[in-house]
């Protein structure tokens, strides 16, 4: 089990202060977190992108790669990477790039994102938005798995004999988490590929997250790659802690009432009762995210939102040392009772060891993936001639 944080990057006014950070400030602060979280134990840190004010996550692979230099053995993910936005070419290169740097340890979350906007000021139209999700990814798979790549699309301009450098870092693709909080094509996508499901559940109520995961575990089933409770799914979480339960609500209501993700709506108590949002003492985080299993079965990878709302650096950091003091007991909780045939979250190298035991290798394959102008499937990006061809 993979415990970690994940950063939205918002640059907010403290409200109990009336102090705004720089940009500057809260990007070191991200590296400060980043190094903190490694230090107290934690195998995972994950930033999202953002091309908007509050933000300032534009360009997380050059925030981890940064990371990465100054860590030794935290795996560094992104919590959105904009699929639908970003070419997917340049995807290809530069989490290829990163893996090579880091030493394998990255993966990353794809995502449609939360921002409207976004759109329009990389030339697309929101009303694609999934179909841009299924076509980029269906290109990306092929950047990393082939060597040499012909391809034509309905978004973008045609490859022909494309080789995408640098090559994955030992032959093996970082591993893909397709994030979603309320898109069943999302989670038919990464079942039908094997890839990871984040449920970024962070605004809605454990019911609807249990309806999600249990789709994306069906599917991955029926898709062929294992038994349902075998399937790979993270959940998204937050937390405020003081030793005291009293004090953390006192400390933390008046940035909850202003943070941008969610202020101005709800009351603290209201969600805090319909969603995994937990403000109280270290027993109380420790028994509520340790009920998330009874409602999605085992699963491999908790990550939490921590630093937003304006919260300053000092804070964050101290609710770092107090996840780092109930760590071994979320370990040990999660650990009771899991099936010895539920796997781990994969890794670089288990991901490398796998592919040597099966005895698989690139295959350099030059088809070409020319839809002919018919529509293709709503899921795999392929046209129905591919489709019947792989049957």
């Amino acid at each position: 089990m993979q415990f970690g944080i994940f950063s939205v990057s918002d640059v907010t006014t403290d409200p109990t202060t009336g102090r705004t950070p720089t940009e500057h400030e809260r990007v070191l602060a991200e590296v400060a977190i980043a190094k903190k979280a490694e230090e107290i134990g934690l195998d995972v840190f994950a930033i999202g992108e953002h091309h908007n004010p509050p933000f300032f996550s534009s360009s997380p692979t050059t925030t981890l790669a940064y990371i990465a230099a100054q860590t030794t053995r935290l795996i560094l993910s992104t919590s959105t990477t904009l699929i639908t936005t970003n070419d997917p070419v340049k995807i290809a290169e530069d989490y290829a790039m990163l893996q090579h740097l880091s030493g394998g340890r990255v993966d990353l979350m794809m995502g449609r994102g939360n921002t409207g906007p976004v759109y329009p000021w990389f030339g697309k139209d929101i009303r694609d938005g999934v179909a841009l999700a299924i076509e980029n990814y269906a290109l990306l798979r092929r950047l990393w798995d082939e060597e040499v790549v012909d391809w034509k699309g309905r978004f973008r301009t045609p490859l022909n004999g494309f080789t995408s450098t640098p090559r994955p870092l030992d032959g093996v693709a970082p591993f893909v988490w397709h994030g979603s909080i309320r898109t069943p094509q999302i989670a038919e996508q990464a079942a039908y590929y094997g890839d990871g499901f984040f449920h970024n559940n962070i605004f809605w109520p454990m019911s609807h997250t249990k309806q999600m995961v249990a789709l994306y575990r069906q599917r991955f089933e029926h898709h062929g790659h294992g038994p349902a409770d075998t399937a790979i799914v993270g959940l998204g979480g937050q937390f405020f802690m003081r030793k005291n339960s009293q004090d953390a609500v006192r400390e933390f209501r008046p940035y909850f009432d202003v943070a941008p993700v969610y202020g101005y709506g709800p009351s603290l108590e209201e969600f805090t009762a319909e969603t995994p949002l937990t403000v109280g003492s270290p027993q109380q985080v420790l028994e509520r995210t340790l009920s998330f299993r009874d409602e999605v079965g085992d699963y491999q990878r908790q990550l939490f939102l921590i630093d937003h709302a304006g919260l300053p650096l000092k804070t964050v950091l101290e609710q770092l040392d107090l996840l780092g003091e109930i760590l071994p007991d979320l370990r040990a909780g999660f650990a009771a009772g899991r099936p010895a045939h539920v796997p781990d979250a994969p890794t670089h190298a288990s991901l490398v060891a796998a592919r040597a035991a099966s005895g698989s290798e690139q295959t350099g394959s030059t088809a070409q993936n020319d839809h002919g102008g018919h529509a293709v499937d709503d899921v795999t990006g392929r046209s129905p001639y591919e489709l019947e061809e792989s049957r």
